[in-house]
């Protein structure tokens, strides 16, 4: 009802009842959140976890009414802000308490940030409607935000665009941009699902410093339960739209009573990956990498340039049916050594094989024929799978372009494998990549990239976005296909736990260098280098 005023009432901070969330389509509706009720005190972090789909974002979304026009919410739902009622309140007044009052961390940095604007420009904007400052005024309380999150080089980050700033730099600005106002409620949706453990734990400690000062209500929707038993005062377990179980941190922990809840606390990453050969083959070497990027900042009079080393000197060598784990935190250059193997970039000096033969000297043209053996599989299925095109067209795809199959009906029988490899039903040809759950679309990528039967796959991050039953599936698909074909991974990751449970070597890397290098077990268990010793101890403990 718009203009509706704002009903007075008292007690928590946020205070949410009998929260429903249909969606509309076309021939039906889906409940997608039903009944759920929860509440935050000022001061207080509430954790809500549960696998993908069980409503946790749409009801975070709800709170911030940011659903879209396809969502019908229940009559019965009343949803409280600081004694008003804002689940009836105008647009207009949203406005004024969206970003200021209340703010959210999205889980996405890439979708929720404006691609042509610069980094600065997107911070300055919301202090500028909120706090009525000079433009002048907001970039300069932008560069003290960008340091209070840990960017490096925060005065060219400033003058950057979003896609020149990696995964887990995106997602720093974002927290820079929810924090700028100093809100009473903070929202966070997986705030730390694209960093390293370092900075994740700094992310996480300067969350709780806002909290203490501001007394900051937080309500987390985290899949990583390590974070929850460090940070929250309570847990809600939500599943298939439904709260199954609200409790205090330390008892749910403790004492898990519903069967849902004490699966989930269960599927921590297990497990160890298969022996190697003795004589198993050199796949891929590289030797004495280097990858350097000049960055740019400054005014049109006062233009400054830095050449940023992304990869120095880097020497790995990975065997037939091995995982080589590469760890490190965000800019550390992981995925920039990832994309410099596949040569999707140039390197500057230094040598890839890939089985005795020179890569780094290949034009597009020579490496045509290499593409089919190596392949890659990314962060963020749903940014990498074509929106428009089926679960069929997507697979099909590289078989066509690679001229594999010999004829449409052999590429349906390939196809269709390739969905039953990574466990998925073959009849889901005809569907598009949003009806399907993070983990199904991830699943997807794996068989797009499995279907061209490759000898090598890069894996960039592609479990950091999902829950951890699912990131358990994932680990047990990918453990189980390089068992049955002979894969070798070349799998970049920032979960220590993880890199454990699949890889049988691992490469630390800090500044663009491996500062060490050895079986997983072996720098896991006793760590040689001073980062690897820290990083390691902020995966194991965030509040460390």
């Amino acid at each position: 009802m718009p203009g509706a005023p704002l009903i007075a009432t008292t007690g928590h901070l946020l205070d949410v009842r009998d929260l429903s969330v249909r969606f509309k389509l076309q021939d039906n509706t889906v409940q997608a959140v039903d009944g759920v009720s929860f509440h935050v005190d000022r001061g207080e972090t509430l954790a809500i976890v549960g696998e993908s789909g069980s409503g946790k974002s749409v009801s975070a979304r709800a709170i911030m009414r940011l659903l879209p026009r396809t969502a019908l919410i229940g009559k019965e739902t009343r949803i409280h802000f600081d004694g008003q009622r804002i689940d009836m309140a105008s647009e207009r007044q949203m406005l004024s308490i969206r970003g200021d009052k209340i703010a959210m961390i999205f889980q996405e940095p890439m979708s929720s940030l404006n691609p042509i604007y610069k980094i600065g420009s997107q911070i300055a904007e919301t202090l500028m409607l909120h706090q009525r400052l000079t433009k002048k005024q907001a970039l300069a309380r932008s560069l003290d935000l960008l340091k209070q999150v840990h960017i490096p080089e925060p005065e060219a980050r400033l003058e950057q665009f979003p896609h020149q700033l990696s995964g887990g730099q995106r997602q720093r600005v974002m927290i820079a941009m929810a924090i700028a106002n100093e809100p009473d409620l903070l929202i966070a949706d997986e705030p730390t699902t694209a960093l390293d453990v370092t900075v994740q734990a700094e992310i996480l400690k300067l969350i709780a410093q806002l909290q203490a000062s501001y007394n900051m209500g937080v309500v987390l929707i985290t899949h990583d339960l390590t974070i929850v038993e460090k940070v929250s005062d309570r847990v809600a377990v939500m599943r298939l739209g439904k709260l199954v179980e609200s409790n205090g941190t330390e008892e749910l922990f403790r004492h898990p009573q519903h069967p849902y809840t004490q699966r989930l606390l269960a599927s921590e990453p297990k497990g160890t990956p298969q022996p190697l050969q003795a004589d198993a083959a050199t796949v891929l070497d590289v030797d004495k990498l280097c990858v350097a990027y000049t960055l740019n900042w400054g005014g049109l009079f006062s233009r400054q340039t830095r050449q940023l080393v992304a990869v120095n000197d880097i020497s790995l060598d990975i065997r037939q049916g091995e995982t080589l784990g590469v760890v490190g935190e965000s800019g550390s250059g992981k995925t920039t050594l990832g994309k410099a193997v596949l040569r999707l970039i140039h390197n500057d000096s230094g040598r890839i094989l890939f089985h005795g033969e020179r890569l780094d000297d290949k034009d597009k043209a020579e490496m045509r024929p290499f593409r089919t053996r190596i392949q890659v599989v990314f962060q963020d299925p749903f940014a990498s799978l074509n929106p428009r095109l089926s679960v069929r067209e997507l697979i099909e795809e590289g078989l066509i372009v690679n001229g594999i199959g010999t004829g449409s009906r052999d590429r349906l029988v390939r196809v269709r494998r390739a969905l039953s490899d990574v466990g998925l039903d073959p009849n889901v040809l005809n569907r598009y990549p949003h009806e399907f759950s993070g983990g199904q679309r991830q699943r997807i990528a794996i068989a797009r990239a499995l279907a061209l039967e490759p000898e090598f796959i890069v894996l960039d991050e592609p479990t950091s976005a999902l829950d951890l039953s699912v990131q358990a599936q994932i680990i047990d698909l990918l453990r189980d296909l390089q068992v049955r074909y002979g894969l070798t991974y070349l799998f970049i990751s920032h979960d220590l736990k993880v890199v454990r449970a699949l890889c049988h070597r691992v490469a630390v890397m800090s500044a663009g260098q491996v500062v060490e290098t050895g079986e997983t077990a072996q720098v896991m268990d006793a760590p040689v280098h001073d980062y690897t010793r820290r990083l390691i101890r902020a995966a194991l403990e965030v509040d460390a």
